[in-house]
């Protein structure tokens, strides 16, 4: 493993203790950085047997890398690895502090986690909910021609639930963020002196989700972080003893720390501890999704108590790459029309060249492996056409090349939303251009795919339960991927199924006494009869493939449960682990089996490595393959070509009056961000200050200022996956009348100046 230290990371490890501040750019070693940082401190000494170092990361694929590279840098030192040192993220963290104590916070011990799946489909629930309850409670914020005219009815069916998901979404994580309880929330709501209309709303959801989670006898995630929080807060002993089990923290990512993180992490580090924070506040991205916020970090590291320190150099990238990602920060920070965004990029550092000596240099540059497709408009589709031709070109060279250093290129084409991502694989499918969706693709979680088995395991385990069967039935029809009507039907029928007078009337029914010739008799929908029916093959089978052992059981049934290729890789990988668990309890039968299962599906252990999302994405696991991606699902990795399509000022606005924004809906009046505008009625109801009240749109233009400074910074993002060739494409958008993004006009001019020798042609090499 070959891991020279730079002269700036050599500055890093000269660390002895106290709090440590680290800008880095993209590409320059962090990870390893703060892997190797905690190698040496191992390595000095200064832990007792009892304690360890936390190293506290975003993503369950960097707990991977963490272990792997902090384990291999101690195998250089001569330690044992894998001791010393604990690698979680916030939630794993959280989870740690939660489990051992439940009873400081009001848990009982068997507590569950609802995972992401199931909270979205309880939101999913709570909104149609509150919509059948309050008919006429939004027509105020829609346009008079939606609130008078004929098109309310497919508003309220189609666009209104979508809306008011997202506010349901950031209304209860914005609330738990500031660690307000629905009680509390109510109190403060009745103190208001004025009607706040969407904070109420919030609230009734807020009450409705929570209710929900409670009948599940389960948290989401963002509770288990104010548990967490909560649990540090009231019991000071445990608190210390925590801290002397992890007396050096290292947080990586921390620009997308949010405020319960740095609380969390500020109790833990304590006044005199010691906690290291590297990250890259021009790579905070996630900003709309989260409550995530990189001035933390930016506070963080101007603190007069914090030892200040830089990443600055990388070798990803070529020259001129790196020069167009520093442009773009530099003209954000000097030249951008809007002033209250100049703050969305920030340098120094910028991002330097590796020296001569470096074992990991920068790639040679060649000027012609940039191009900006503006000399021309493109539609949408001759965007995807202008892409497609030049990847098809590429391909054509690589099956020239008969085995020449373009096959073992990587690739990839990333877009601002999934929808676009999958008109471009559609494409390359029609042209025979191999490629790869998944990172476009919200795979079902290792706890989704574990909890569908797990139900199967029950009910075959216990096949006299109807309640169980139905449960299956359930699953089988994908109830929580349906829409409302299809989930009434499903629901309708697992509730037939419960009241089946016994199972093997249904199952293996005697003659003349088949269940489903009853429903026929008494006027059921020949569509649910037939469900039935193709449903109980499916049974019949599962209930004869009991007898196989427990890897081949489990892969049987999940070939019919599951389609897509990652829950299938899932379930192999689930299958492995239960035949594990079985040849080590020679003893344990089905039901004991299951139970392991369900350990998972519970969310009560993280096994890592079961899904892209969990196991990470490594690019050179596909060379010679068309990766198309979302720009925020592409950051952490890299491609040696990378097309940054559809660059225009809808995707990437500027703050201008022209602008538009996908967070402002077409139905609603006034170009009111509504997400934004509930956030602010909760923000007003908690304030203390009596001058500062709601000023309806406000809270909009601001949500359009930070927009635009995340998407000045996912442009940067974009860039940066670059290694040696960049191709950045735009379209007019769905309506014609898209133009160019500000920011992509300012790149190419500065391009062009710096070139002036070189002329663009309008195709792509």
């Amino acid at each position: 493993m070959a891991f020279t230290l730079r002269d700036t990371q050599k500055e890093i490890m000269a660390y002895q203790q106290g709090k440590m501040g680290i800008a880095a750019v993209p590409g320059s070693g962090k990870t390893w950085t703060l892997s190797y940082l905690a190698a040496e401190i191992i390595a000095r000494g200064d832990l007792f047997d009892d304690q360890e170092i936390l190293v506290v990361t975003l993503v369950n694929s960097a707990v991977n890398n963490f272990y792997f590279r902090v384990g291999e840098f101690m195998k250089e030192r001569k330690l044992i690895p894998n001791l010393g040192y604990r690698v979680r993220t916030l939630h794993g963290l959280a989870h740690d502090i939660v489990r051992e104590r439940p009873g400081l916070v009001g848990l009982s011990d068997d507590f569950i986690i609802v995972d992401e799946r199931e909270a979205e489909m309880i939101r999913k629930d709570v909104v149609q909910t509150w919509l059948s309850s309050h008919p006429l409670e939004l027509l105020d914020y829609l346009t008079a021609e939606i609130a008078e005219g004929s098109q309310n009815d497919w508003v309220f069916k189609k666009h209104l639930p979508d809306l008011l998901q997202n506010i349901c979404l950031s209304y209860i994580r914005s609330a738990k963020n500031q660690q307000l309880v629905p009680e509390r929330l109510r109190q403060r709501l009745n103190e208001s002196p004025l009607p706040m209309p969407l904070a109420e709303m919030g609230y009734e959801m807020y009450v409705d989700y929570q209710r929900a989670l409670s009948y599940r006898g389960g948290i989401d995630f963002d509770d288990l972080i104010r548990y967490a929080l909560l649990a540090l807060e009231c019991d000071g002993e445990y608190l210390e003893r925590l801290r002397y089990r992890w007396p050096y923290i290292l947080e990586d990512e921390a620009q997308d720390s949010s405020y319960l993180q740095e609380q969390i992490l500020t109790l833990l580090v304590g006044e005199e501890g010691n906690w290291v924070r590297v990250g890259d506040p021009n790579q905070a991205i996630f900003e709309t999704f989260t409550t995530a916020d990189p001035k933390f970090l930016r506070d963080f590291i101007k603190r007069s108590d914090v030892i200040e320190r830089e990443l600055p150099v990388s070798g990803r990238s070529t020259k001129s790459i790196i020069d167009l990602a520093n442009y773009l920060v530099f003209w954000t920070m000097n030249e951008h029309p809007v002033n209250a965004v100049k703050d969305a990029l920030h340098a120094p550092p910028y991002i330097e060249l590796t020296e001569r000596d470096d074992p990991q240099p920068n790639p040679p540059d060649e000027l012609s492996k940039i191009y900006f497709a503006v000399g021309k408009k493109y539609t949408p589709q001759s965007e995807v056409n202008l892409v497609a031709n030049s990847l098809q070109n590429l391909f054509s060279k690589m099956k020239k090349s008969d085995g020449g250093g373009l096959k073992e290129m990587t690739i990839a084409v990333l877009v601002p939303r999934n929808d676009r991502g999958f008109e471009v694989v559609d494409e390359l499918k029609k042209r025979n251009i191999p490629c790869n969706d998944s990172l476009l693709r919200s795979s079902s979680s290792t706890r989704y795919s574990a909890r569908m088995l797990t139900h199967l395991l029950n009910y075959l385990a216990e096949p006299q339960s109807l309640m169980k069967l139905a449960q299956v039935y359930l699953d089988w029809r994908k109830v929580e991927d349906a829409d409302q009507d299809e989930k009434t039907a499903i629901n309708a029928v697992a509730e037939m199924i419960r009241k089946v007078h016994r199972a093997e009337d249904y199952i293996s029914p005697q003659a003349g006494c088949d269940w489903l010739d009853q429903l026929s008799d008494e006027g059921v929908h020949e569509i649910a009869i037939e469900s039935l029916a193709e449903f109980r093959v499916f049974v019949r089978r599962w209930q004869a493939a009991v007898e196989l052992p427990i890897d081949q059981l489990v892969l049987t049934l999940a070939q019919d449960l599951f389609k897509d290729a990652i829950e299938l890789a899932i379930s192999h990988k689930l299958a492995l682990l239960l035949r594990q668990v079985s040849e080590f309890n020679p003893t344990w039968k089905l039901p004991e089996l299951k139970q392991e299962l369900d350990v998972i599906a519970k969310n009560e252990r993280r096994y890592i490595g079961f899904s892209e999302e969990d196991s990470g994405f490594n690019p050179d696991d596909f060379k010679g393959e068309v990766i198309v991606s979302t720009m925020h699902r592409a950051k952490g990795l890299e491609w040696d070509r990378v097309y940054l399509m559809s660059v225009n000022d809808y995707n990437f606005p500027s703050g201008m009056e022209y602008d538009q924004y996908i967070s402002e809906k077409w139905f609603v009046r006034d170009k009111l961000n509504i997400p934004a505008e509930a956030l602010e009625q909760l923000k007003a109801v908690l304030s203390a200050d009596e001058y500062k009240w709601y000023e309806e749109g406000k809270a909009s233009q601001e949500a359009r200022l930070g927009y635009v400074r995340e998407r000045l910074r996912l442009l940067y993002v974009g860039i940066t996956r670059a290694k040696r060739e960049l191709i950045i494409t735009w379209n007019t958008g769905r309506h014609g009348n898209s133009k160019p993004a500000m920011p992509l006009l300012a790149l190419y001019e500065y391009w062009l100046d710096r070139d002036q020798e070189k002329v663009q042609t309008n195709e792509i090499s």
